[in-house]
This record gives C-alpha cells, structure tokens and sequence, in this order.
C-alpha cells in the first residue's frame, strides 16, 4: 500500500495537467490561417499600389519639368525680343507636322551672353518642332545665331529643349485682337484685320501665347499600348513683349498696302487680351 499510493497520486497529477495544457483546435488553426493569408494579400496590395502610383507620376513629373524649362527658356527670349531684320522684323507661322499642331517662330533678342569674340546681346532665335528619326515623337528645339548672317532663318547652333510633345501653338495680340500667324518673310502673308491702324504683318506683337502640348505617357513600357487615349498635358503661359511699343514707333506698312498680297489666308484672329 505505501508503494502504491504515490503511484496512483503521481497518475491522476499527470491526467489533471494535460487537460489544463490543450492545443488549438481545427477551427482555430483554419481561422488564424484564414487572417494570415487576408494580411499578406492586403501588404501585397498596398505594395503594388504604390508601385503603380511611382510608375504613373514619375513619367508626369519628367514632363512637368521639361515643360517648366521650356516656357522658361521662351519667355525669357520673348521678353527681350527685337527685331530680327528689316524685311522679316517678327515671324510667327502655323504649320501641320503629322495632324499635330507644329507652330514656328523666328525672332531677335537681347537675351544672350556673349561667349565669343564679335559677339554682342543680340541673337537670332528659332523655337520649332521636329519628329526624331527612330522614335517619330516630336521634340521642341531652339535655334540660336549670335552672329548677323545674310538669311536670318538659318545658320548657328540648334539645341534640344523638350522631347515627347503632342504640339506646339503660338498666338499673338497687338493690343486688341489675338492672330494665329504674325510676319511677312517672303510677301505672301495676308493681313488680318484688326481695331487697331497696324496689321499683324508688321513690327512685334505686344504678347505672345505659347501653348505646349505633352504626351501623357512620355515613357511607355514594351508592354503598354503606346496608343492611349489619355488626353495630352497642356501648359499655357503669355510672356510680354518689352520692346513692342518701341518696334510699333519705328516700323511703317509697305508700301502697296499688304492687302493687296496674295497667298493663303491664316485662320482667323482671336478675340480677347492677354491671360
């Protein structure tokens, strides 16, 4: 009996303690399972989320800044603007390039260092679009010239400012009405009426607006459609022009009225000032 008892004792300790140390059930196994796969599903989610959101702004953000030096650069040239010679003071032209508005304009200006030996603050300056070769996007380029040369319209360095555009549009007032083109370069421009005695074939503009148009989706990865139907970004601003009124005292019209020239009309002016 004394070797019996503590056996029997040390029995019914054991049974007591594995009842009170019991395992998870099925249902508990499945329901904490159940959390920890909707946990990782959702960090999963959160993580691809911004992933998609650093790859859709990064590309915006490139053209937010292509578009800030672009206006920059030209409205800086613009403010200081002068007359580019005497037959072709200001020349602003709409063109096509592929469907895409592709507006050119040639002028002077005193926004210019100079780097070289016979070179003042005067430069002739070009902003116009042209499609890259192997991609057939369109990029804004500058031409500058800070040598007088016999054609105003050629010679000097070209430089590259912004790239992935949809379209480039110039417009200009002259106090009273906006037109879509402005110059005469070789006598066949038409005049556009305006309130005022001058026409837009003479002198320079007051103001000039410049609207930029960029691709939504500069960078397209191989497996995204480069074809989108997201609409273009488009940056507007109006740079004045210091010099116009100085320019307006000393041009005069041809003489044989430019109404009597002949070649295609331009679109016709616009109402309403400056932005």
């Amino acid at each position: 009996m004394r070797v019996e008892a503590p056996s029997r004792l040390f029995d019914e300790i054991a049974v007591r303690t594995n009842r009170g140390c019991s395992g998870f059930t099925l249902i508990e196994l499945v329901i904490g399972s159940a959390l920890t796969v909707m946990i990782l599903v959702s960090a999963y989610v959160c993580l691809q989320a911004g992933f998609s959101s650093q790859n859709l702004i990064e590309p915006r953000i490139e053209v937010f800044q292509n578009a800030r030096v672009a206006m920059g650069l030209m409205t800086a040239d613009l403010r200081s603007a002068c007359v580019l010679s005497r037959e072709s003071e200001f020349v602003g032209m709409h063109r096509l390039l592929g469907g895409a508005e592709a507006d050119n304009l040639d002028f002077a200006t005193h926004n210019y260092t100079p780097r070289h030996a016979r070179e003042g603050d005067y430069c002739q300056v070009s902003y116009f679009l042209e499609k890259e070769p192997r991609t057939g996007r369109l990029s804004l380029w500058r031409r500058r010239n800070p040598t007088i040369g016999l054609d105003p319209f050629s010679g000097g360095n070209r430089e590259e400012i912004a790239s992935g555009l949809a379209g480039l549009q110039f417009e200009y007032y002259d106090g009273w009405e906006w037109f879509d083109t402005w110059g005469d370069p070789e006598g066949r421009g038409k005049q556009q009426f305006s309130q005022r005695e001058r026409s837009n074939l003479y002198g320079l503009p007051e103001a000039v607006r410049i609207t930029l148009s960029f691709d939504a989706n500069p960078r397209p990865t191989a497996t995204e459609n480069k074809e989108t139907n997201e609409p273009p970004l488009v940056f507007r601003t109006v740079a004045r022009l210091n010099l116009s009124a100085a320019s307006q005292r000393s041009s005069s019209p041809a003489s044989g009225g430019a109404t009597e020239r002949g070649g295609q009309a331009a679109a016709g002016p616009r109402t309403g000032g400056p932005d």
